[in-house]
């Protein structure tokens, strides 16, 4: 009497290795329903020759392929060039991958990103996309038919694409579900923000020249203060960052009525007593926010003992009575402050990098 798919299921479960999976696979009819589906639920592609057999499988056995809801592609070159056929090999299988939700492409440095056509003739409805492909036309027509995304992370931009302006080319209506948005450039927000339901967004200023850099950040704020829902969380990268450019933003952000954030970072903390306290006041204003990234490099000597730490967060928490977490950046060092019911105390254990994703 053959086992219940359930009590095959629960077995699969049970087993701690693919390999011993794939064994299942032959054991009986049953059994090979299950593991199939343990095998090919989730797949992250890092060989290129194993990446390559695999798409081929996928390809030619529809039955395995839209049992694939979650794939990771990593293109890479170790000692050998990746293979003559890999890229076409991956497209042959992302056309059969009807299921799929959660799409990842890692492209090392030195390999040429322009191979979005692989996304061509795609039939799946993703809701997470990490693309390292370059941005350009085919990439654009792909955003365009995609209505389930609610999480991206594109690598490159251009405002410009072979076929045109990339304002003009993206639809106004694609990517209504997106909420959570991670680019490299702020220039990619600012095409993506207004009309959007973004509420998460991490990017970085491209300039560091002080007068073209409050140009880009008043840009970014006037088109995020045009998103179709409240930002809760912005994270923004500044290669030159400085005290009075961190409170210029936080102008910035309150002016602009964007007070609903939980999440802000990075900024950096003033050094001076009465710019802190200025500094202070406008996060006030941010009555929501409970977690903020603060870089504290420049201070001497560097308060990164637990007794500078626990004092710089009570300091902050009289005029931030909402703030529960704080996370103090010294150089490349990140240090967790949290604060319960008025006891403040570092966490070692928690990473911090994706907190803002939390909030």
């Amino acid at each position: 009497m053959p086992l219940p798919f359930e009590a095959s299921r629960l077995v699969v479960g049970y087993v701690g290795n693919r390999s011993d999976i794939c064994t299942l696979c032959r054991v009986s009819r049953g059994f090979q329903v299950a593991a199939e589906r343990a095998l090919y639920n989730t797949l992250d592609l890092r060989d290129p020759t194993q990446a390559v057999t695999i798409c081929q499988t996928l390809a030619s056995q529809i039955r395995l392929s839209t049992l694939v809801e979650a794939l990771t592609i990593i293109a890479r070159e170790d000692s050998d060039p990746l293979p003559i056929h890999y890229w076409q090999r991956v497209s042959q299988a992302l056309k059969r991958t009807h299921r799929l939700r959660f799409l990842n492409i890692y492209i090392d440095d030195g390999l040429p990103k322009s191979q979005a056509w692989i996304l061509r003739g795609s039939a799946f409805q993703i809701s997470t996309f990490h693309c390292d492909l370059d941005w350009d036309a085919e990439l654009i027509d792909f955003l365009n038919n995609q209505h389930a995304l609610r999480d991206l992370y594109i690598l490159d931009y251009n405002d410009q694409v072979s076929t045109g302006r990339s304002e003009a080319l993206l639809h106004p209506n694609s990517l209504l579900q997106l909420s959570v948005l991670e680019c490299t450039y702020t220039e990619a927000a600012n095409l993506l923000a207004p009309g959007r339901p973004i509420t998460h967004l991490k990017t970085c200023l491209s300039s560091t020249q002080t007068s073209r850099k409050r140009t880009e950040i008043a840009l970014l704020i006037s088109q995020v203060a045009n998103t179709s829902r409240p930002l809760k969380a912005l994270d923004l990268g500044d290669p030159a960052a400085d005290e009075e450019f961190s409170v210029d933003l936080l102008r910035l952000l309150v002016n602009s009525s964007i007070l609903n954030l939980r999440y802000l970072g990075t900024l950096v903390l003033p050094i001076d007593g009465r710019q802190r306290v200025i500094f202070y006041s406008l996060l006030h204003r941010m009555r929501r926010l409970d977690c903020v990234e603060l870089d504290i490099s420049q201070w001497e000597p560097e308060p990164t003992s637990d007794a500078a730490l626990r004092a710089l967060a009570g300091e902050l928490r009289i005029y931030c009575s909402s703030i529960s977490r704080i996370v103090f950046v010294c150089d490349f060092e990140r240090y967790l402050v949290r604060i319960v019911e008025g006891h403040r105390a570092i966490d070692e254990e928690t990473t911090t990098e994706l907190l803002w994703r939390e909030a």
